[in-house]
């Protein structure tokens, strides 16, 4: 029996010559992270199993949740992992104002690469399938084993095949398709299961589309999202990495629970209606309703803070302004983007339009700070969960859209189709 591509990476992990679904197995860790708030809560835990991580090259810590630090208590939680980072002398520490949002700067960074296994203490670990590793979200515990002992065991996950065909049309990205397949799937389609991308479209989606779609994997319930590693791959991990990696390839017999394919030229800009990412509307269906008037708009996160997401939010709103009854925020997503965008002008282009711009945080995305709505507020949000109160009050409304949607709705003040932006 093949095995899939997320299955040789376990394997491999734990030194079997196979894998099968639903097969219990303790796998070694290429990387292991936490973050501001998860890290402090799981530093006890490891000190009850060791005075040292296994390996400190590998134990990574991101503060980025409430960072600039918000409060006292947010202070103290970077403060811990600060100086823990210091005495356990880390390669891979990122402090504020050197970062950015930790699952867009491990890749830039090339901490990560492909063919790895990799576990984070926050749910959009699986971003890093897109190089073509195993990755996921674990809680404080687990991450904590990881940092102690460099080991930790999974449950080998079946998966769904999802084969892309065509090419999308120019107003629609990674996050538009993701969206779609949540929408057909539902939010617990592919529960702890991988999401595996193949298909010839994929060569048509950007390394930044392919980050997006596997960042918001675990929205479908999925263990991790993950693609093959092509030239496009390979190209970024040139620009980015200088670690060895493993290519590995899905057995042409691997056994699907499904496959479904996706023709990428017949998918719409969409967006998720509030409260799940999986309620999932075209902007044609959004076109025939009454408009949704909005009060906030977010650019940035670990979704789409990236640059390819910030120049097609700035083609949108350069030369417009903001709706004056709009708040509009863009946070890039590292340092090195926000640099990237003063270069190329895309900071005056926010500005110009009445934005404002915010350094890397994950900032509103879950409510911690620059952007938390009051009751009754929408927001057009590029981030990856419209929850209820996930960004504020329990009576607040996320819409969760591209780039190009969200700006665009920026200026007309409701959601928005970028295909028509400037026509009366």
């Amino acid at each position: 029996m093949g095995m899939t591509m997320t299955q040789k990476i376990l394997a491999a992990h734990a030194g079997l010559d196979s894998v099968e679904a639903g097969q219990l197995i303790e796998a070694k860790l290429d990387i292991v992270m936490a973050n501001d708030i998860t890290g402090p809560m799981a530093l006890p835990i490891l000190k009850q199993m060791s005075d040292t991580v296994f390996d400190k090259d590998k134990v990574v810590f991101v503060p980025d949740h409430f960072t600039p630090n918000k409060d006292i208590k947010s202070a103290e939680n970077s403060k811990a992992i600060r100086e823990f980072s210091k005495a356990q002398g880390l390669k891979w520490y990122f402090e504020q104002g050197k970062s950015g949002v930790e699952h867009a700067i491990l890749p830039e960074a090339g901490v990560v690469t492909a063919g790895e296994c990799i576990i984070g203490a926050d749910s959009h670990t699986c971003t890093y399938g897109a190089l073509g590793a195993f990755s996921t979200g674990m809680g404080t515990t687990d991450v904590a084993t990881g940092m102690a002992t460099g080991e930790i065991w999974f449950k080998v996950p079946s998966a769904i095949k999802f084969v892309l065909t065509g090419k999308p049309s120019k107003y629609v990205s990674g996050k538009d398709i993701i969206i779609h397949i949540i929408g057909q799937i539902g939010v617990d389609g592919a529960l702890y299961k991988s999401m595996e991308f193949t298909g010839d479209g994929i060569a048509c989606l950007s390394m930044d589309d392919r980050f997006t779609m596997a960042n918001m994997a675990i929205e479908a319930g999925a263990k991790n999202g993950i693609f093959p590693v092509d030239e496009k791959t390979k190209a970024y991990l040139a620009e980015h990495c200088k670690k060895e990696y493993t290519v590995y390839e899905a057995d042409e017999d691997a056994v699907y629970d499904e496959v479904i394919e996706i023709d990428l030229s017949k998918v719409r800009p969409t967006v998720a209606f509030p409260h799940l990412p999986g309620n999932a509307k075209t902007i044609d269906e959004v076109e025939a309703m009454e408009p949704i008037k909005i009060d906030q708009v977010v650019i940035g996160s670990c979704t789409n803070g990236r640059m390819e997401d910030l120049r097609k939010a700035a083609a949108i709103l350069k030369g417009h302004t903001v709706h004056p009854d709009v708040r509009v925020m863009v946070i890039p997503a590292t340092q090195k983007i926000y640099k990237e965008c003063i270069k190329e002008g895309l900071l005056d282009i926010f500005v110009d339009a009445g934005c404002a711009v915010n350094t890397p945080s994950c900032g509103p995305c879950m409510g911690g700070h620059m952007g938390v709505m009051a009751a009754g507020e929408k927001c057009v949000s590029t981030t990856n969960r419209n929850f209820v109160g996930r960004m504020g009050h329990v009576d607040s409304l996320i819409y969760l859209a591209s780039p190009e949607v969200a700006a665009a709705s920026a200026i007309a003040g409701c959601i928005a189709n970028p295909e028509k932006v400037g026509e009366k």
